[in-house]
């Protein structure tokens, strides 16, 4: 297939959509002036290779092109929305051909020439992973009885994913299997921090937690108990961006409330802020004298070695190396546990998910990037791993389970 790629520069004038959302425009009689021809909120196609002959317009998805499938030969998506182009009629994945990019906000939109491919459909979304995979990550777990409530958004005892796209939107995915769904419609790309795993409001369901970028502020999302978030609340004023790591992991100071820790960028020190009976947080605590700048991720995992203390994990980036700090139950950390001996770099997320096997350890959700290999084979970005937890703090070698998490740039 060829095709060729234009930008140009020009003036937007509007057009009147009429019909279905397919309408045609007369011929065009050069490629200079496909920006004033497209007008801005639709995608366009042209009979030409170079935005030229005759030209029709969408402002909404089509799922038959009908006779113009084997018409369209330069193309530009002046729409705020990614377009998925398909093969097949009724945007069939299996036959999913390319995404084009939104336009920008101001000059510069891109056409597409000398194309040679049949265009079925068109459908818009707001995140290219929408073009040929779930809308959201699958997600399935089995019932537990070892910890009922840890990663349980929707009261069902299985554990549930939280994850944001690139678009901003907050999705849900239950552990039942069921079909995921939007719980925050966008804005949540203003959040450098996602964290979860814990009653912080003290009303028996799991919360999230989110550092907004522009203020250092810490919120608190209340869970609703069916898998949703309330109206959130200020549980930290400023100065959170000057720390990384932000982890929920559940009760460490054994007072029955949720506690959360946090590197701070400055010193490698690492702080426990303690939950407090009214939903916010204490006064911070030091737990690590430094050192802690050398892990690039922490995660709160539960109880992995079985004795009724929450228990951390983190990831050394010099060396790919994944260690276990077992909690105390007086709210520190005792001697760390080598338990990935090298590779965790290759992992673009790693994710606390609670018991996903039913075996009463919690296990650890992995999300490859674009290196990953398992035993000689790639993988590519975006499979989902499954590393089963023993019940001694260790983990049982990775179990590829499905790809179609990529496309996602936080989980919790």
């Amino acid at each position: 297939m060829t095709n060729r790629f234009t930008r140009a520069v020009a003036t937007l004038v509007g057009l009147v959509l009429t019909g279905s959302g397919l309408a045609v425009a007369g011929a065009a009689p050069a490629a200079a002036d496909f920006e004033v021809d497209c007008p801005r909120g639709y995608f366009c196609g042209w009979t030409g290779d170079d935005a030229d002959g005759t030209m029709w317009k969408t402002n909404k998805s089509v799922a038959d092109l009908g006779r113009w499938a084997d018409d369209i030969h330069s193309y530009a998506n002046h729409k705020d929305a990614e377009a998925c182009l398909y093969g097949e009629r009724n945007y069939d994945r299996s036959s999913y051909l390319w995404s084009v990019e939104r336009a920008p906000s101001g000059e510069g939109l891109a056409m597409y020439g000398e194309n040679t491919r049949v265009i079925r459909s068109i459908k818009f979304v707001q995140d290219p992973h929408e073009c040929d995979v779930s809308d959201y990550p699958s997600w399935a777990a089995s019932p537990t009885s070892g910890t009922p409530d840890f990663g349980d958004m929707d009261g069902d005892t299985r554990p549930d994913v939280v994850s944001r796209d690139r678009a901003g939107r907050l999705w849900f995915s239950p552990g039942s299997g069921h079909a995921g769904r939007i719980i925050g419609t966008g804005g949540w790309n203003a959040m450098s921090a996602l964290t979860r795993h814990g009653d912080f409001s003290r009303d028996g369901r799991e919360d999230v937690i989110a550092r907004e970028a522009a203020t250092g502020r810490l919120w608190l999302y209340p869970g609703t108990g069916s898998g949703g978030l309330g109206a959130r609340k200020l549980i930290g004023t400023g100065g959170w961006n000057g720390m990384r790591g932000i982890t929920a992991l559940g009760d460490l100071t054994g007072d029955g409330r949720s506690d959360l820790v946090a590197a701070e960028k400055s010193t490698g020190r690492l702080y426990l802020y303690p939950g407090t009976s009214t939903g916010g947080l204490g006064a911070r605590k030091l737990i690590g004298t430094g050192g802690w700048n050398a892990m690039n991720t922490l995660v709160g995992m539960g109880d992995t070695n079985g004795d009724g203390r929450p228990d951390l994990y983190a990831r050394e980036a010099a060396t790919g190396r994944l260690w276990l700090y077992p909690g105390t139950g007086s709210g520190g950390l005792g001697a760390r546990k080598l338990i990935g001996t090298g590779g965790w770099n290759g992992m673009a997320h790693l994710v606390a998910v609670g018991d996903v096997n039913g075996s009463d350890a919690p296990d650890l959700v992995a999300v490859t990037d674009d290196g990953y290999k398992l035993d000689g084979s790639s993988y590519g970005a975006g499979w989902q791993l499954t590393y089963a937890g023993h019940g001694d703090g260790r983990l049982e070698a990775a179990s590829p389970v499905q790809e179609g998490w990529w496309g996602f740039t936080a989980y919790c």
